[in-house]
């Protein structure tokens, strides 16, 4: 506000992390704006149908009257403003463009990083307010996945000749969780063994987390998310145990599950019937009933709200405290705002639980959760040429192409056969912990069970506690029983396909330079690091076995100088 009032700006952009009151911001601003006559009247713009009611009634609790039901003509005399999509706009764009250019008018676009969602409606907004007194642009995350530029929005080129947004006033998760403003966020990930069938016939088996292609990623992580699986009940039975622990200083405390289309959404709904007991809030589309759905989960104390997507962005359930990312949507923007659905504090000391499965960009969209990120406008220069990897991503996707349909990448035909879950890590404040531990077992419970309100740094430090313990018991145990990764999280990246490759390379490098020192074909010495060191070939070996395999080459090659 101070910003705001000392600059006097036709723009600002305020970007502010998920729960950290942009609507209150935004209608305080108005509230001043009309009081001292700046404007007269004030149009909302945002994403959806159920944040136009939203916001009609969060203005209502300040004394604004907004319309969130008008479409066109003259505005009822009762209100001082209306709230509208940015479908809504891009449909009639000359109809808001005739409103402010006849009234003085503040727009607020929420979220508007949607206004690029299409180059229409980025055209429609500019459009329909080019003529508006005062413009209020708000985003949690100005980043897109794509290069549209957002109207309104200024850019400025880096020393890299990549422009990149500029915020008026940046309100970080960081910042907001030292504020005591939003929760700490829990993130617990599991892993587990995959195996599905190709669209050629082939079954395959994989573990989640472990190297592989792009493609099989997809195909593995679809197929955890398969409600007719084990990895989906596991996962809801923990986390339902985690709510259950959470609910008992939060009384209220509800949990969502993300869901990627209706039909898994309505089986998620169906398993945690069988698990809970109680019937699941489940809301499928975003049309008026949904809305009506949504708010009654919201006033009540039921325990699990299922959706599909809808809830991801800007809807207000202060009470969800536990997630399920059961979606295969990977864009840094669509985690952040879903993550946002469950930061909202109400007081000090609440957490947040939010269950992943081990897959790579996730581990590191959570890792980056207090990371600000800008909306880059332009592609860096130079890229592809700079790519060691492009040539081969280039060849995998001319193969892939041959294989199956032109675009069907990230729909594969394929069947899933049957999945299982391993509790993998926990991830918080950028650290990782814990063990392995099979579902349901007292290793897991160690971390289900953790107290639902908690200052950061006892978070922090209970983590700590339970992982020591956990590696305490684990040493006592007899070999055979053995039988998960053993290591502490922090021990057990998750690596990605291209950084496996670069370790094979990195290990032929070392070969060729001892082979150079030694005299011994690259053959000889692979097939010696192989005897030492045990475990498969090169191009089937893991992360830990090929560094393992780089140390005793380095050792050898220290010993002949």
């Amino acid at each position: 506000m101070d910003e705001y009032l000392r600059a006097q700006p036709q723009d600002f952009l305020a970007v502010a992390t998920p729960g950290a009151g942009k609507t209150t911001f935004a209608l305080t601003l108005a509230s001043w704006l009309l009081h001292h006559h700046v404007v007269q009247q004030v149009t909302v713009v945002a994403p959806t149908e159920h944040l136009k009611t939203q916001w009609a009634e969060a203005a209502a609790r300040i004394g604004i009257r907004i319309d969130p039901e008008y479409s066109a003509g003259p505005v009822g005399r009762a209100y001082q403003g209306v709230a509208v999509t940015y479908a809504g706009v891009g449909v009639r764009p000359m109809l808001h463009r005739n409103r402010c250019e006849q009234r003085k008018t503040l727009v607020i676009l929420d979220e508007i990083h949607h206004a690029g969602d299409s180059r229409s409606w980025g055209e429609a907004c500019l459009e329909a307010f080019e003529p508006a007194t005062r413009r209020l642009a708000l985003t949690g995350t100005p980043f897109r996945s794509d290069t549209n530029p957002i109207p309104f929005v200024g850019y400025a080129e880096g020393r890299d000749g990549v422009r990149r947004s500029v915020a008026d006033y940046t309100y970080g998760y960081g910042n907001a969780l030292a504020d005591g403003v939003v929760r700490p966020v829990i993130f617990l990930s599991y892993s587990g063994n995959m195996r599905w069938r190709t669209k050629a016939g082939d079954e395959v088996a994989a573990r989640l987390g472990e190297p592989m292609t792009k493609d099989a990623i997809s195909q593995a992580w679809r197929t955890a998310l398969d409600p007719r699986g084990e990895w989906m009940p596991a996962v809801l039975r923990a986390a339902d145990r985690r709510l259950n622990e959470v609910r008992r200083s939060i009384h209220d405390a509800g949990g969502l599950v993300i869901a990627s289309d209706q039909d898994s959404a309505r089986a998620y709904a169906k398993l945690l019937r069988e698990i809970t007991g109680e019937k699941a809030t489940l809301v499928l589309s975003d049309d008026a009933g949904a809305s009506g759905r949504i708010e009654e989960f919201r006033l009540s104390d039921d325990r699990w709200l299922v959706a599909v997507r809808m809830v991801s962005e800007g809807v207000d359930v202060p009470r969800l405290a536990v997630g399920v990312y059961a979606t295969t949507i990977s864009t840094p923007l669509f985690f952040a705002q879903a993550v946002g659905r469950f930061v909202r504090s109400r007081r000090r000391g609440e957490t947040a639980s939010v269950f992943l499965p081990t897959i790579p960009s996730l581990l590191g969209f959570a890792h980056e959760l207090e990371l600000e990120r800008d909306h880059v406008l332009d592609k860096p220069k130079g890229k592809e040429e700079e790519d060691p990897y492009a040539e081969e991503a280039a060849l995998l996707a001319e193969a892939e192409r041959e294989r199956d349909e032109p675009g069907a990448e990230e729909q594969l035909p394929f069947e899933a056969l049957e999945s299982d879950a391993v509790f993998d890590r926990v991830m918080y404040d950028g650290a990782e912990f814990g063990m392995q531990a099979h579902p349901g077992s007292e290793e897991e419970q160690d971390y289900l069970g953790i107290p639902g309100l908690l200052e950061p740094d006892q978070v922090q430090m209970l983590l700590q506690k339970r992982q020591a313990r956990q590696i305490a018991h684990s040493r006592k145990k007899p070999d055979a029983e053995a039988d998960l990764v053993e290591l502490p999280a922090e021990r057990r990246p998750v690596v990605s396909h291209k950084e496996l490759m670069e370790l094979r390379r990195e290990l032929n490098s070392l070969v060729g330079a001892y082979s150079h020192q030694s005299g011994k074909p690259h053959g000889v010495i692979h097939t010696e690091l192989r005897r030492v060191c045990g475990g498969p070939p090169t191009a089937e070996a893991t992360p830990g076995q090929l560094e393992q395999r780089m140390r005793k080459v380095r050792e050898w090659a220290t010993r002949m100088r």
